[in-house]
Formats: C-alpha cells, structure tokens, sequence
C-alpha cells in the first residue's frame, strides 16, 4: 500500500514519482504525486483515464504532452487538465529533469496501478517501452480497466481480449498486482 511521502522510480521510463496526498490521506478524492521525468524519459504508454481527470502543474524543465490530436509544449508555471476520457501520454521534451505536480481525481486504482508497473520495470519485467508481456498486461490490465484503458481498440473489444488474455496469465501465475514474487518466464517479460 502507498504511503504519503513514498517515492517510487520506472527506470525504463526515467519517471521517479513522490506521493504527495495518498487515496488513504483523501478517502479516494484525489491523488497527488510530485513526478521527475529524466531527459528522454516519457509515459509507458498512450492511454485513456475513463472516470479520472489529471492536471498537471510544471514547476520545471519541458513536458510534451499528447492530448487526443494537440500537442502541448508545456513549461515552468503551465498548468494542464487532462478531462476523463481524453487519450495522452508525456515524454520530457527537454535536456534538463522536468518536474511537475499531478492530481488524478479521483483516486481510483491509480497507486496500485504506478505500484506495479514500476516495480515490474525495476526488476526487469518489462520491455523498453515499459510494458510486461501481454499475459502479465491483461491481467493487470483487467484489473485495473476502470482506471486506465488504451485509446484503441474500442473498450468492448480491449474487455473481450482481457476476457481471453487474463485467465491465461492467471493461469501461468502472473497476478494484477506485483510484490516482487514471479511466475515462470515460460513467455519472456
């Protein structure tokens, strides 16, 4: 469980995360997690928050941010809402660390979701990009579809791929969320 104060790094993505105001500290209203983003470093991937909105405040360095079709540079003192729904991603689009504050309301699975996908990049898990393998995503996947989908396929065909994809990585042990412990490698990451 994610506790205030908390710091968690990806370092495929080169994001480190700093929790701010936890689910617990805000009975589910709201998460805040103070991020750095090495140069070069970005999002896993683009994806969708269906019943969450993020805002993103820049206190330094560039974040690109992918919003739907817009890109938007943004700088020290923008601030960038993200609404429930609408397809993102990020990457650092300068030489220095950015460093922005984020909130994602409401809280949901979001801390269970970061939890994991970090420490599964931390122990080599993942690939470059910083995604398992498709067995360990769908299971992790389904989980959490509430909070965090793909932009596409629609939500109907990613549910009746993780009706299929998540029973099998159950089945070769893999779990929705990760604690350090395994599952054989029998399909690589």
């Amino acid at each position: 469980m994610i506790r205030t104060g908390q710091t968690i790094e990806n370092p495929i993505t080169g994001e480190r995360v700093v929790f701010r105001r936890t689910a617990a500290d805000t009975k589910g209203e709201v998460v805040v997690v103070e991020v750095f983003v090495e140069p070069h470093g970005f999002v896993a991937a683009r994806h969708v928050h269906p019943g969450q909105e993020e805002r993103f405040e820049v206190l330094s360095g560039t974040l690109e941010l992918r919003l739907g079709a817009d890109t938007v540079a943004a700088q020290a003192g923008d601030r960038v809402v993200v609404p429930a729904g609408t397809s993102h991603t990020f990457l650092n689009a300068g030489d220095e660390t950015a460093h922005f504050v984020c909130e994602v309301r409401p809280a949901l699975q979001f801390e269970s979701l970061l939890e994991t996908m970090y420490a599964l990049a931390a122990d080599g898990k993942t690939n470059g990009k910083g995604m398992p393998n498709p067995f360990r995503l769908a299971v992790i996947a389904r989980a959490h579809f509430d909070t965090v989908r793909l932009p596409f396929p629609p939500a109907w065909l990613q549910r009746l791929g993780l009706a299929i994809g998540s029973p099998l990585g159950r089945m070769l042990g893999y779990s929705a969320t990760y604690d350090g412990g395994d599952a054989p490698a029998a399909f690589g990451v």
